[in-house]
C-alpha cells in the first residue's frame, strides 16, 4: 500500500492502483450523497461537487501527495453535506438560504426585467429556454419562474394549452407502461414472473403472429392487456 502515501516517484502499476481506488471511492461517495447531487446542481450541490473534484484530482496527478488526507477530507465534506440536507429539512430558514424561492421572469405575457437581472440571464437566454419548450410567442406565457437549480419553469395561458381528452370529458384507459421482456435476443425471466406470463406463451406468440424466433428480436415489450410489440434486428 506504499502507493497510497506520498512518494518521490510512482510506477505505472502504482498510478493505476491510485486511479482504481480513486474511482471506486468517488463511486461510493456519489452513492452515499444520493441521486439529488447528480441530477441537480443547487447551491449546496454545486459547492460540494466543485470541492470534491479538486480534492481527489490532485493525488491522482501528483505522486508527492498521498491519498489518505484527500479521502479523509472527502468523508468529512460528505458528512457535512448530508448533515446540511438533513438540517435544511428541519429548518425553514436554512432551507430558504440553500434553496431560495423561485421568482418570476414572465407574468401574463410580460417580461419581468428585474427578475432577469436577479437571475443574471440575458433576453437571448430566456428566448432560448422558451424555444426548448416549443414556445414561440412570449405573449402566450402565463407564468415563467427561475428555479433554484437554474432551470426555467414555463406555464402557458390556458387558452393556448393543447386540447386533451379531459377537455371533451372523454373516458380513457389508465396509463400502462409496457414491460421489456426481450432484449437483444434474450428473454427477461424476472419480468415474465412479474407479469405472470409463461415463456412458452411468448415463444408461441412470436412464431404464430410474427414468424420469428426469440434470437431475432432486438426488443420485445408487453402491456397489461398482453399486447406484444417487437422490434427486429435490421441489417
Amino acid at each position: 500500500m506504499s502507493f497510497f502515501h506520498s512518494q518521490e516517484t510512482l510506477s505505472s502499476i502504482e498510478w493505476i492502483l491510485r486511479a482504481v481506488i480513486g474511482f471506486f471511492f468517488l463511486l461510493i461517495v456519489a452513492k452515499i450523497m444520493g441521486q439529488r447531487a447528480i441530477s441537480q446542481l443547487r447551491l449546496l450541490d454545486f459547492v460540494i461537487a466543485l470541492v470534491l473534484g479538486n480534492i481527489i484530482a490532485h493525488p491522482l496527478s501528483d505522486e508527492k501527495l498521498g491519498m489518505k488526507g484527500s479521502m479523509i477530507t472527502t468523508v468529512v465534506l460528505v458528512v457535512l453535506y448530508t448533515g446540511g440536507l438533513f438540517i435544511s429539512l428541519k429548518s425553514s430558514r436554512i432551507e430558504k438560504f440553500l434553496n431560495p424561492a423561485p421568482f418570476q421572469l414572465i407574468k401574463e405575457g410580460e417580461i419581468n426585467y428585474k427578475g432577469l437581472k436577479k437571475a443574471r440571464i440575458s433576453i437571448d437566454h430566456l428566448l432560448a429556454e422558451l424555444r426548448k419548450e416549443k414556445v414561440a410567442d412570449i405573449k402566450k406565457v402565463a407564468l415563467a419562474f427561475w428555479e433554484p437549480d437554474g432551470k426555467i419553469s414555463i406555464f402557458l395561458d390556458p387558452k393556448y394549452e393543447a386540447l386533451t381528452p379531459a377537455n371533451y370529458q372523454k373516458k380513457i384507459e389508465p396509463f400502462d407502461l409496457p414491460r421489456t421482456i426481450i432484449k437483444e435476443g434474450k428473454i427477461d425471466f424476472t419480468a415474465l414472473q412479474q407479469i405472470r406470463v409463461e415463456e412458452g406463451w411468448i415463444v408461441n406468440q412470436l412464431k404464430t403472429l410474427h414468424q420469428v424466433e426469440v434470437s431475432n428480436v432486438l426488443l420485445g415489450t408487453i402491456d397489461c392487456q398482453k399486447n406484444l410489440q417487437i422490434f427486429l434486428y435490421k441489417s
